[in-house]
């Protein structure tokens, strides 16, 4: 397959979120976006236990940067892209922010707050131009903010971007260069990145290569070599897709000047969940194949020695946009409870991954179809509906772990789900008297049926508003994309009743 085909496919995939001083030492990314996340002390003591050196927040959580201090691990903390006007119009804006999100938690908590992510990948063309106006801005005063508060050498402003910010004109590396309606937009913010210190991040993710293109040649998605399509870019053989498409950023740089400057893996892995591709064992076998590539030093052909990644993700999180996928809320290395998903060797001094630990559970128990309720009553439909819509429905999609259940088997699952994001409340176990709570485990052939963690008795992330179960009328809790799995699912239904 000519790569200019394969540039269609893996050019598109997210790029750049952050960058750290030392490239000792695996990082990972940790998101907040779950309706019953672990609590912070023990997401701070898996990261050590598992041997990470170095963390990315998607935004500036009190409890995390607060669990994160005295921990040794160096921390990248990131603002969400609805903040980047109100930065852009005002250095006081950004003055405050540092002050309650940076200074305050390095002289307080002793977080050592290393890079603030100024925005995520907020060029994306489906962005439709959106925050071109207010990123440079934003990045510039929170910069000078950093400055102001003594912390210009310790702490660093970057931009997450995304790959389609740079393209080939060849279809090959050799070809790369800055996307020509933004590319002196891109010249100033990297000429700013490196004026300050600051390294380029870039994310890469072969999986969604895959997921795009059907045609795409499975072997070239992965490290372990021998691949029936190689890529030849002159005098360089590329056997993955990785190296070829750092190598496209590479050039990039080294074509508007930028030669030698520094680069991060800010995102990389592979989702275990929602789609064909996305199961245990390719997430295992890329994330092997990557920390055994991190382990060996070599680079890439255009950038050799040691790289500097970070890991994506740590946790799975269950209320994250399925816009891109179903796949996007299953991208940890461990479950939402912190429980190992599988083998890998992270290089760390373990030889296997560290489950958490001092997990508390909800009840061992389910919320299932009824064994007197009949596939064929007419409003089962509508509640697999109504509870697809407020929970978690993503394992029931097709090549999903869970796809394979039956009509019965299905609707227990969206019921039970359900019932487990409201806390097993009495009320969370009621459609239309086809549902009843069993104490059996209903899990079954690859699909595993979820109790959730228990929140404890602040009702710190109460999912639902007084502790009530919402009614029929009630707007989604999970909010957007979830129409895509919801369709799924009644598809389903409607095939097998």
């Amino acid at each position: 397959m000519g790569f200019r085909v394969l540039c269609g496919s893996f050019l598109v995939v997210m790029a750049c979120l952050g960058a750290l001083s030392s490239v000792e030492g695996i990082g990972c990314n940790w998101g907040l976006r779950a309706t019953h996340p672990l609590p912070p002390n023990i997401v701070v003591r898996l990261l050590k236990d598992n041997g990470f050196k170095k963390v990315k927040l998607f935004e500036a959580d009190a409890g995390a940067l607060k669990a994160l201090g005295r921990s040794g691990i160096e921390v990248m903390v990131g603002i969400p892209n609805d903040m980047l006007a109100s930065l852009a119009s005002s250095v006081r804006v950004a003055e405050d922010w540092v002050t309650q999100n940076v200074s305050y938690h390095i002289s307080k908590n002793a977080v050592d707050i290393r890079y603030v992510a100024v925005g995520n990948e907020p060029f994306l063309k489906t962005y439709n131009g959106t925050f071109t106006q207010s990123t440079l801005l934003a990045l510039q005063n929170i910069q000078a903010a950093l400055i102001k508060a003594g912390l210009g050498r310790q702490v660093k402003a970057t931009v997450p971007l995304n790959a389609d910010v740079y393209q080939s004109s060849n279809g090959l590396p050799s070809g790369g260069d800055f996307r020509s309606d933004i590319h002196s937009l891109m010249i100033s913010i990297v000429k700013f990145l490196n004026n300050n210190g600051a390294p380029v991040t870039i994310n890469i993710y072969p999986f969604l290569s895959l997921y795009m293109d059907p045609n795409f040649p499975v072997d070239f998605a992965f490290f372990q070599g021998g691949s029936t399509s190689p890529v030849v870019d002159g005098s360089i053989t590329y056997a993955n897709v990785f190296d070829a498409n750092l190598d496209t950023l590479i050039v990039t740089l080294e074509k508007n000047g930028f030669k030698d400057m520094p680069v991060i893996i800010g995102e990389i892995g592979w989702p275990t969940d929602g789609d064909k591709n996305a199961n245990i064992a390719n997430a295992m076998k890329f994330n092997q194949g990557l920390m055994d590539r991190i382990a060996s030093g070599q680079g890439t052909p255009r950038k050799p020695g040691p790289l500097d990644v970070y890991l994506f993700s740590l946790i799975d999180e269950d209320v994250k946009s399925i816009l891109p996928g179903n796949f996007e809320r299953h991208w940890g290395i461990f479950f939402y409870d912190g429980t190992v998903k599988y083998p890998l060797n992270l290089g760390t001094g373990n030889r296997a991954l560290v489950p958490a630990k001092g997990v508390k559970y909800l009840s061992k128990q389910w919320c299932v179809l009824s064994p007197s309720a009949s596939e064929l009553d007419t409003n089962l439909p509508g509640s697999v509906q109504f509870a697809c819509e407020r929970a978690d429905c993503t394992s029931l999609g097709y090549g999903s772990s869970c796809g394979g259940l039956d009509a019965r088997g299905s609707a227990s699952y969206a019921f039970n789900m359900y019932y487990q994001t409201y806390n097993q409340l009495r009320d969370a176990c009621s459609f239309s008297n086809s549902s009843v709570i069993t104490q059996v485990d209903p899990s079954q052939d690859g699909c595993h049926f979820e109790i959730m963690i228990e929140l404890g008795k602040s009702g710190a992330n109460q999912i639902a508003s007084g502790g009530s179960v919402p009614s029929s009328g009630s707007v989604p809790l999970l909010g957007q994309g979830l129409s895509m799995v919801v369709t799924l699912v009644m598809v389903l239904l409607v095939t097998l009743l």
